[in-house]
């Protein structure tokens, strides 16, 4: 069990030693992940897309031209009789033989193709395709909302753990000193073995609480290395200091919240391009009046036959025409498809409410959070004050033999929670912080 655990602590040890400690700070971390996160990189890509879709090149507005070519060869041996039939000296009429002849036919054209007007359909489709890329913006911007978020929740949780590390370590350091002590009291005949027992004891849950604490923070900074896309044999060391806004400005911020939140926007421009659809579907009822012109070319070369010589055709063509279509009845699928984009729409527009109230509601909630996040922080900070001074004054009688081991351990634990909880609530606060500030839209407006 001992070689085991000497193991295990020198596997620990190498792994820090081989991994490469980077400095990472709140603005270095949003700027890698902004740069270099799958989901954002995949939310770059439709954003591409969304805006390949809304341009000129995919609207209908512009004309379709098509060419057209052919080329045809014939060769053929053919034999031609006239039987019964004679020549003017009265011999039979011999047969004609055509070997090999042949025939060519060549043709090229150009089709041009515009509508002129399609019943106002192509107008609010190219609209709702520009929505559509407004949209995708939205999400884009959705993407690294929460991006952001899932960071700081993780990078919080390294400095976290990193700062439970170092008080864990002062934690086995006040223990071992206290084994020290207990075996030269023992030794000195001034103790029985049983404080040298209970000290050891408690030097090995503290040493386990560290290789704890050391496994959990190692995992912790490999999901910011996935988070970041980096290298996950890194030792990041990350910020622990924390600054929180003035309260007036928070509140400021928030006046504006239900003109900034992206959840709104989305339900606002989703709504919007179902307006833009039914639109479309409206349009079926109307006519459709379009232009064609062509131009093209054909060569037609024929071979010899038994009675005409060949021939080479070349023939010159220039067509322009228009054409209206109107679909005065198609079954019942235009108005089905207005039936629907109107409940499309109707849905949209409930959604729309529900996403409003929601918001008020989440508004509130993460509000009271933040309030209570910060009281419960100050009241740790305070906490950690008060533990500490127990502690000295616990540790000073102790160390006079004025209270028991039992007594210096409690002591010893408070200070642990205090220091612990304190943390906690220092990171909880800040990341109340940064969701009300997500709700209010302006996340990416603030420094970090």
């Amino acid at each position: 069990m001992k070689r085991s655990l000497l193991y295990l602590v020198c596997s620990l040890g190498a792994w820090s030693v081989q991994a490469q400690t980077t400095r990472l700070d709140k603005e270095a971390a949003f700027s890698a992940a902004l740069d270099k996160n799958f989901g954002i990189q995949v939310s770059r890509n439709q954003l591409n897309i969304a805006k390949n879709n809304a341009a000129i090149l995919n609207s209908g507005f512009l004309p379709t031209v098509s060419a057209t070519s052919a080329a045809n060869y014939n060769q053929d041996n053919s034999t031609i009789e006239f039987p019964g039939q004679v020549l003017a000296d009265g011999t039979p009429r011999p047969n004609v033989v055509l070997d090999q002849a042949e025939a060519q036919r060549y043709n090229a054209g150009v089709q041009v193709n515009y509508t002129l007007f399609d019943g106002m359909g192509r107008r609010y489709n190219y609209k709702a395709l520009k929505s559509r890329y407004a949209l995708s913006e939205l999400q884009l911007r959705e993407t690294i909302e929460n991006t952001v978020i899932q960071l700081f929740s993780v990078y919080f949780r390294v400095a976290q753990l990193s700062e439970n590390k170092t008080v864990l370590e002062n934690i086995l350091t006040l223990s071992k000193r206290r084994l020290t002590r207990a075996q030269y009291a023992f030794e000195l005949g001034q103790t029985n073995k049983l404080a040298v027992l209970n000290a050891a004891v408690d030097v090995a849950n503290d040493s386990i609480s560290l290789l704890n604490a050391q496994q959990n923070l190692g995992t912790a900074k490999r999901d910011l290395g996935v988070l970041i896309n980096g290298d996950l044999q890194e030792d990041y060391r990350v910020d622990t200091s924390v600054v929180f806004l003035p309260m007036q400005r928070v509140e400021a911020l928030l006046a504006g919240a239900k003109q900034n939140n992206v959840q709104l926007l989305l339900a606002q421009t989703n709504t919007r391009i179902n307006e833009y659809d039914l639109k479309v579907s409206q349009s079926g009822f109307l006519p459709r009046v379009g232009l064609t012109g062509s131009y093209g070319w054909n060569l037609n070369q024929s071979a010899a036959s038994a009675f005409f010589p060949g021939t080479n055709n070349t023939n010159y063509n220039i067509a322009l025409g228009a054409n209206l279509t109107w679909n005065l009845f198609s079954g019942g699928q235009t108005l089905t498809r207005i039936k629907n984009a109107k409940l499309a729409l109707d849905n949209q527009e409930i959604l729309k409410a529900q996403q409003d109230l929601s918001f008020e509601r989440d508004l509130m909630n993460a509000w009271q959070v933040y309030e209570n996040s910060l009281s419960i922080f100050a009241l740790q900070e305070e906490l950690v004050k008060t533990s500490a001074v127990n502690f000295k004054r616990t540790e000073e009688q102790y160390a006079l033999g004025t209270i028991t081991a039992i007594e210096f351990r409690q002591a010893q634990l408070n200070l642990l929670n205090a220091e612990t909880s304190s943390n906690a609530a220092k990171y909880n606060a800040k990341l109340a912080e940064y969701a009300l500030l997500q709700l209010s839209g302006q996340l990416l407006n603030t420094e970090f």
